[in-house]
């Protein structure tokens, strides 16, 4: 691989150390507040438009011991609600001055309620994320980001006015367009980056003062375009399932002939996928753009998430396909039979690993992982001779 991406390294020092990074202390010495939030599906540009710095609550680059957390969520609790109040137990996040959460499984449902009994966090709010895709559905989520706005503005002590929205989806907006430039890089033969750093970039994204962000974004792909980076591996891999932060994972794999080209992940794709239509009404528009984003598997029908998927495999010319999921997520478990089942169909390769959230490269994965890339490309090999 080429040399080292130098603002990608910025970019990592600026939301480093985990969880109160540099960048939240400078934010905090300047008296402003930091809320939390869960799901993909909270819109980020009402915490921001209240002057605040939305963090998504997760992981990192490591698998915790998550002993304390168990003795208030059931082991059957997925170890991504786990982590989370592991990390607030140990007091890793009281620099948080709210937690908004979507109730879009059971663990998030849980990491909310345990939350809200034994931690003493200011602001707290949870609402329900409809299931199907109908305009009812759609009434209801805006009527509930409504009632949040209402709520969290009291908190905030500031109106929470349409104009400072439209300043903060404009900011978002542009996030969301420079990862996008990052990700159609992708598409190259050899593209300019890896599945492992542009996980980097895109939690940065979630920890990040969006401005600065912004700049930094544009920095990297300045860099990218300057010195004609390559990844010159022959095997193209898309990674889909449960919410994975942990980029050695992704490294375990790649250390082979192997390169991550895209993926269908809420700590990836999906997170900057599309923009917010600022033609329509500023809560109009975030509640179309949210609701309506490519969605996770708690929906139904599944069709729609397959057709996504299915498009960015032809798109991003993915030879195969590696479905992590995390132990006791149930929206995924449920999910992968029938996901499954579709890409054989299509005669799409599909490497199965079940893993607790944080999971490193153990030796076990990568022994899998080389054993399918092998058998990726023996395939290539056979069809070329065909």
């Amino acid at each position: 691989m080429s040399d080292t991406l130098q603002t990608l390294e910025e970019i990592k020092r600026a939301s480093s150390p985990f969880p109160e990074s540099t960048s939240i202390e400078a934010w905090k010495e300047q008296g402003k507040k930091v809320v939390g939030w869960v799901c993909i599906y909270v819109p980020e540009e009402i915490i921001h438009a209240a002057g605040m710095l939305p963090f998504r609550i997760t992981g990192d680059n490591e698998e915790l011991e998550l002993k304390k957390a168990e003795a208030y969520l059931y082991i059957n609790t997925c170890s991504f609600a786990r982590t989370g109040f592991e990390l607030a137990i140990e007091g890793q996040l009281d620099f948080l001055d709210g937690l908004v959460t979507a109730e879009t499984c059971d663990g998030s449902r849980r990491l909310h309620d345990v939350w809200l009994h034994y931690r003493d966090t200011p602001f707290l709010h949870i609402f329900y994320i409809p299931r199907k895709f109908t305009e009812r559905a759609h009434q209801m989520y805006l009527a509930d980001i409504e009632d949040w706005r209402a709520r969290f503005g009291e908190f905030a002590g500031v109106e929470i006015n349409d104009d400072a929205l439209r300043q903060s989806i404009q900011a978002y907006n542009r996030g969301r367009e420079l990862l996008q430039q990052l990700q159609d890089l992708r598409k190259r033969e050899y593209p300019p980056i890896t599945g492992a750093e542009t996980l980097e970039v895109v939690k940065a994204s979630m920890r990040l003062p969006r401005e600065l962000f912004n700049e930094l974004m544009e920095q990297l792909l300045d860099e990218i375009n300057r010195t004609g980076r390559e990844i010159k591996k022959r095997t193209r891999l898309m990674i889909l399932g449960s919410i994975l932060t942990n980029s050695t994972w992704i490294e375990s794999i790649e250390s082979l002939d192997a390169v991550v080209v895209t993926d269908e992940l809420c700590t990836g794709t999906r997170y900057f996928w599309e923009q917010v239509d600022t033609s329509l009404p500023p809560m109009e528009a975030l509640a179309r753009h949210y609701f309506n984003r490519p969605p996770c598997a708690r929906f139904q029908p599944s069709a729609r998430r397959f057709s996504h998927i299915f498009n960015m495999i032809e798109q991003y010319n993915v030879q195969g396909v590696v479905s992590e999921i995390v132990r006791y997520c149930v929206p995924y478990g449920h999910d992968k039979p029938l996901l499954k089942e579709r890409l054989a169909e299509r005669d799409i390769p599909t490497l199965e690993l079940d893993l607790e959230y944080g999971q490193g490269g153990s030796g076990q994965v990568r022994t899998r992982a080389e054993a399918f890339v092998e058998m990726l490309q023996a395939k290539h090999l056979s069809s070329l001779q065909a």
